[in-house]
This record gives structure tokens, C-alpha cells and sequence, in this order.
């Protein structure tokens, strides 16, 4: 959501239209949903991309909106494929979050901030967690067992 929102403020300094984009794969990857690996109906999956955009511009933004000209794309594909292809004009702004880089997530999933770095056509600005949203991660990282949380442990 961090990165959302400061799109939206670079769009309205540049006085620029902000596009929200969400790469959506079928459920196995490519390979797997040409393999016949759970259903491969990619009208289903990219209905269920849409809604996830909306959801997310809606829990980000609510009804006011994001104060600029907003529209969603929703792209098959790999997520650093995906936000390259799109913004691909020199003149464009692309704007990725960073998520949670355990050593275990660098090992399964390539970071797309850094995809996006080294292949895109046009600059990137890469916008960590909020600290309240890091700190929360962390929490749950120490809370192994899952025991309801003491948000005493917060910081204001």
C-alpha cells in the first residue's frame, strides 16, 4: 500500500495519470497450466486478478480516490515482466513496493524492485514498507505459534 500511495503523490506533482497494474499467473505458473495442472480457464483467473485490483484500490483509496486520474490493468505474467512492459516510455514513472526479503523468500522468488531496475526503459522509484507495516512484519515473524498478538508491542 505504501508504494500505491506514493504513486499516487508523484502522479499528482507530475500532474499525471497513475495506472495500478497487477500481474496475475494461473495457479502453477505457466508450465503448470499447460500441463493440465488445476483448472486452465484464464477467463476465471484473470476475473479474479480484476477483483483483487479493485480490492486493493478500494482498501488503499476508499471512495475519495487517489486524487488524480486512476486506471487498472491487470497483466498476464510474471510481476517484473509485467510493470517493465508497461512502462516502457522514457517518459514514464514506474513505481514498485518492497516486500518481505527473508532469506528463504530470496531464495524462491526473484525480487521484482530489482527486476524492475535492471530492465526497465524508463526510472524506477522502489519505496520500502512503511515502518508501522515493517514493524508489524516484524512481530509476526517472532510470533511463531501464532498466539494472538499484544499490540502493546507496537510502537506509536
Amino acid at each position: 500500500m505504501t508504494a500505491l500511495h506514493r504513486a499516487a503523490a508523484e502522479a499528482r506533482v507530475r500532474d499525471a495519470e497513475l495506472w495500478a497494474v497487477l500481474a496475475w499467473q494461473p495457479p502453477g505458473g505457466e508450465i503448470g497450466s499447460r500441463n493440465g495442472c488445476g483448472p486452465s480457464d484464464p477467463a476465471e483467473h484473470r476475473a479474479a486478478a480484476v477483483e483483487r485490483l479493485r480490492d486493493v484500490l478500494a482498501t488503499a483509496f476508499g471512495t475519495a480516490g487517489p486524487g488524480v486520474a486512476l486506471a487498472g490493468l491487470t497483466v498476464r505474467g510474471t510481476p517484473g515482466a509485467a510493470l517493465v512492459g508497461v512502462a516502457h516510455e522514457p517518459e514514464d514513472l514506474l513505481v514498485v513496493g518492497t516486500g518481505p526479503r527473508t532469506v528463504f523468500h530470496r531464495l524462491v522468488r526473484p525480487s521484482v524492485a530489482r527486476y524492475c531496475l535492471v530492465h526497465a526503459a524508463c526510472p524506477v522509484l522502489v519505496v520500502p514498507p512503511s515502518p508501522l507495516q515493517a514493524e508489524l512484519e516484524a512481530v509476526h515473524r517472532r510470533n511463531f505459534w501464532r498466539r494472538p498478538l499484544d499490540l502493546g508491542e507496537l510502537s506509536a
